[in-house]
């Protein structure tokens, strides 16, 4: 571990939900949950009040409207967050060139690398301070909490202790003790699965973990995730801030307790597998050329089938189109064991072509030309931006049955009116497409 509290770990608080309700002002301060909405959806962000009703990111989002049905679900406008993330980051290399993104609202900061590091406890709080100020002015009203430590688990441990829009530093030689009381999941790679395995141990804080000696770790978890989880128990982090992380893939897999052959199942489950791919592919500010589905039998043996599209994607409907289409090319009739579904060729471009949908046929995937400016969308999605030709810019509140109803507000303009419109009037339209002013 380094001698000084040189690592910051940065945090936005609820990112997405938050980019909502800085623009929605009839948003802010009630529950807002980001996701898919269709009946397979997932929550990405949950608002913090929304989580006082144990809304939580990755959650079912049927479930979620079961625990706070009078929340606001949107679908999501990841151009607003690749913006307001854009913003963060720039201020984040003000400080390091040293600066390794996680995802579009996590970073970490080599602050050692910075113009003139002054690393004592005073001027580290002081930097923190200024940063989450200058943060939330750069951003219009986004918060963030700040973690100082020696280390970057340690960084991201003070980070977690520091939320919600605060500031948290964990001063060398307090780490052991500071991180003791902690339930064992805030150790980075400890899922289910290793809970379930270390529970067995009576392990349930890192206290516990603490007691056991390598060697029954690595029995119970083997070699690399034993000595990996030993040393992180004892604050032993010596991994470098890498400004230029490269990521090769990212998946998704379940392993079921039994062998699953209905086709609409398995279906579903990779609807959802998608989901979650994309989520976490949004949140890393990228785009995939290839899409795999990994099938393991009841014998063990395994098969994977990949198709490379003619762009580059980070939408949850093209994803889950090429999955199923896969997925459809293979017999399941004698049962599957584990389905899995990921994506890789990842870029930072999105290049692609239109997928038409509705065409769920075996193995193919349909394509067609980039649609003209004047061709409306198939679904007002709700939480979009328009702009009506007589009210001014505004966002999707709702849709259906050939209506489309409208909140008329802006982020300066504070709560606006709500206004309802048959789907096809022709003086709305999709904000990104609306043509400029005179």
């Amino acid at each position: 571990m380094r001698a000084q509290a040189s690592v910051l770990h940065l945090d936005l608080d609820a990112f997405f939900a938050a980019v909502e309700q800085r623009d929605k002002p009839s948003l802010r301060g009630k529950p807002v949950i980001v996701g898919g909405i269709g009946l397979r959806g997932v929550v990405s962000t949950a608002s913090y009040e929304a989580r006082r009703f144990g809304v939580g990111s990755a959650m079912a989002m049927s479930e979620a409207r079961r625990r706070c049905p009078h929340a606001a679900f949107l679908a999501g406008r990841f151009d607003a967050y690749r913006q307001a993330s854009g913003i963060v980051m720039g201020l984040l290399r003000e400080l390091s060139p040293l600066v390794e993104p996680l995802s579009l609202d996590e970073a970490f900061v080599d602050l050692a690398a910075g113009p003139d590091p002054q690393l004592d406890p005073a001027s580290l709080q002081e930097l923190a301070t200024d940063l989450r100020a200058r943060l939330t002015e750069a951003t219009g009203g986004l918060t963030a909490s700040v973690g100082l430590g020696s280390s970057k688990f340690i960084a991201k441990v003070a980070s977690e202790l520091a939320k919600p829009d605060g500031v948290r530093l964990i001063a060398p030689g307090t780490e052991v003790a500071t991180i003791a009381p902690l339930p064992a999941r805030a150790i980075p790679g400890v899922g289910p699965a290793t809970m379930d395995r270390l529970s067995r141990l009576g392990v349930r804080t890192v206290a516990d973990l603490q007691r056991l000696s390598s060697a029954e770790l690595v029995r119970e978890l083997g070699r690399a995730g034993g000595e990996h989880l030993f040393a992180l128990a004892r604050a032993d982090d010596d991994r470098p801030v890498e400004p230029e992380r490269e990521m090769k893939s990212i998946s998704v897999e379940d392993t079921f307790e039994r062998d699953i052959a209905d086709a609409e199942i398995l279906a579903g489950i990779a609807d959802r597998q998608a989901a979650q791919v994309v989520q976490r592919l949004v949140r890393s500010a990228l785009f995939a050329r290839t899409v795999t589905v990994k099938l393991r039998w009841p014998d063990f043996s395994s098969v994977s089938r990949s198709r490379t599209l003619d762009g580059a994607t980070d939408r949850v409907d093209v994803v889950a189109q090429v999955a199923q289409s896969l997925l459809d090319g293979l017999d399941t009739a004698g049962g599957v064991r584990l389905l899995g579904v990921g994506v890789s060729g990842l870029v930072e471009v999105a290049q692609e072509p239109l997928f038409d949908l509705a065409d769920r046929s075996p193995g193919r995937v349909v394509e067609e030309a980039e649609a003209p400016l004047t061709r409306r969308p198939a679904g007002w999605l709700p939480g979009s931006d328009v702009v009506h030709d007589e009210f001014g810019a505004g966002w999707v509140w709702g849709s259906g049955l050939g209506r489309v109803t409208v909140r008329f507000e802006t982020a300066d303009s504070g709560p606006g009116p709500v206004r309802t419109f048959v789907s096809d009037d022709p003086q709305l339209h999709p904000a990104a497409r609306a043509a400029p002013a005179d």
